[in-house]
């Protein structure tokens, strides 16, 4: 019988109780006022004279006046290169030991954001909360005295210019807490390989010796891990090795894809959460049962702006122009895609973090991310988003009882029209030619814009299958292996031919 798990549950509760924010637009006035306090006396401080911000009875509106959107390019080039030089006080006071870096899906090389001592703690608050609202869900209390497994980067840090560098997810799982390492699997001699296929074999080795309740991780990566513990016991579910699992922490894609197949894996019932983990900070976590929605982390030291989002504001690196109105929390309404920006505790200011999200509930703050600046699939106008992509392939799925848990997509002329090329990885024998009429139908119903294309400039949809794993085997060639690595979802131009040629090679 569980005797410290009601222990730790009711602590778990009690933490809930008093940290579960009520009003979000209040923490938010608080949260920025408290970073322009912070920064006043900072490079970046002084240039928009923070001061004076503060001096003005309308804070969020002098700061709004005051300071022009950022991407990382800006802030990299004026600001973040000087502290990577080892420049003191200039966006945030100090110097970060920390730089994540974030290859992203779409840049040719790493972005190096700073992170501070700040950030990592705002980032274990927003873990702990986590946790705690854990006990919002029906979970058996003997869950909270078991194992947490968290599959995640490396957390041997590299070295660089006086710098500890890696993945977001490496550095905060080498800053947890002496008090929960015992908790923690699979261990940092484990947490700390490089190598993924190193890592995976041998969490398979000492799974039998942990007593897992909690698992982690973006799930296509721990989809192959969960399989490989499986194969390598020789057993039928995940709960022959780990009967206690209970609770799946997803982040990083939309879980939706992968459910059937992860629940092939499970023969009990395991509770979905979603996260939302970045480089430059943990945004956003699911805080209830009854959705599967997330909220944002009104009070952990980032300050959030929504830009509404329409192709004619996005100009064609992705960044924001300049003379757009951005809104904070107490402006904003449902089911309206707009740009997130960020300003943070890691000296990131009005920063534009390349994602666009919409709320399902103001009063709760909850959203979804919904797609990308980059990744709207707007050539000809048809301005779909990630989410109505995942949204319409999950209908596909439903409606032909395929199997589809990663796609791409890009526009390309075939024969002088424009068309959008989809690669599904499946494994079903529904024709290619069933699968694109499914989806297009799908697609023209569910987004006004996408049916106006399909009328005018866009003159079909191809679809073109590969198999199960050869996502993966993409990434591998690209030379991005590993728990934090994503399958963009709109190819990017300087990748397509590249891609063509590879599906060529490996299918001829």
């Amino acid at each position: 019988m569980a005797i410290l798990g009601p222990i730790i549950k009711a602590a778990l509760n009690i933490h809930e109780y008093f940290t579960h924010v009520n009003d979000h637009q209040e923490a938010q006035q608080a949260v920025l006022k408290e970073l322009l306090i912070r920064a006043a006396d900072t490079a970046f401080g002084k240039e928009y004279d923070f001061h004076q911000i503060l001096a003005e009875d309308d804070i969020y509106k002098a700061f709004e006046n005051a300071i022009p959107f950022h991407d990382y390019h800006s802030m990299d080039e004026k600001w973040w290169s000087r502290v990577k030089e080892g420049e003191e006080n200039v966006t945030w006071p100090g110097m970060p030991s920390y730089m994540a870096r974030s290859s992203g899906t779409t840049g040719k090389k790493s972005k190096m954001i700073p992170v501070t001592n700040a950030m990592l703690e705002a980032i274990r608050k927003a873990g702990a909360r986590q946790v705690s609202a854990l006990t919002n869900f029906e979970l058996d209390s003997d869950v909270f005295e078991k194992e947490a497994l968290a599959l995640g980067s490396s957390t041997e840090l590299d070295d660089v210019d006086g710098f500890k560098v890696g993945e977001i997810s490496g550095i905060a799982a080498s800053n947890i807490p002496e008090f929960l390492e015992s908790k923690y699997r699979p261990g940092s001699e484990i947490a700390a390989m490089e190598d993924w296929d190193e890592k995976v074999q041998k969490i398979a080795e000492m799974s039998k010796e942990w007593d897992i309740a909690m698992i982690s991780g973006i799930p296509s990566w721990l989809e192959l891990m969960l399989k490989k513990v499986i194969d390598y016991h020789k057993v039928d579910s995940i709960h022959e090795v780990w009967p206690s699992l209970s609770v799946f922490t997803s982040g990083g894609v939309a879980f939706e894809p992968y459910r059937s197949s992860f629940e092939a894996l499970f023969t009990k019932p395991v509770q979905i959460v979603d996260t939302y983990l970045a480089s430059e900070g943990f945004i956003a976590c699911q805080q209830r049962q009854e959705t599967d929605a997330m909220q944002l982390i009104t009070d952990g030291g980032i300050f959030f702006e929504f830009v509404p989002f329409k192709p004619e504001y996005i100009l064609e690196d992705g960044s924001l122009r300049q003379d757009v109105v951005a809104l904070d929390i107490s402006q904003v309404e449902p089911d309206v895609d707009y740009v997130l920006l960020i300003s943070t505790v890691s000296g990131a200011w009005r920063y534009l973090i390349g994602d666009t999200i919409a709320f399902t509930d103001v009063d709760h703050a909850e959203i979804k991310i919904t797609g990308r600046t980059k990744f709207f699939l707007n050539v000809v106008g048809s301005q779909l988003s990630v989410l109505k992509m995942e949204t319409a392939i999950g209908e596909v799925q439903e409606e032909l009882s395929a199997t589809i848990k990663e796609f791409t997509v890009y526009a390309r002329k075939i024969d002088g029209e424009f068309h959008h090329k989809w690669y599904l990885e499946t494994d079903s024998d529904i024709s290619d030619e069933t699968l694109a009429t499914s989806l297009d139908e799908k697609l023209q119903e569910a987004n006004k814009n996408y049916r106006v294309a399909r009328s005018k400039a866009l003159e079909g949809v191809k679809v073109y299958k590969v198999p199960n794993g050869f996502f993966n085997k993409w990434n591998a060639h690209q030379k991005k292996m590993g728990g934090q690595v994503k399958m963009a979802k709109v190819l990017s131009d300087d990748k397509q031919e590249e891609w063509e040629q590879f599906v060529e090679d490996e299918l001829g």
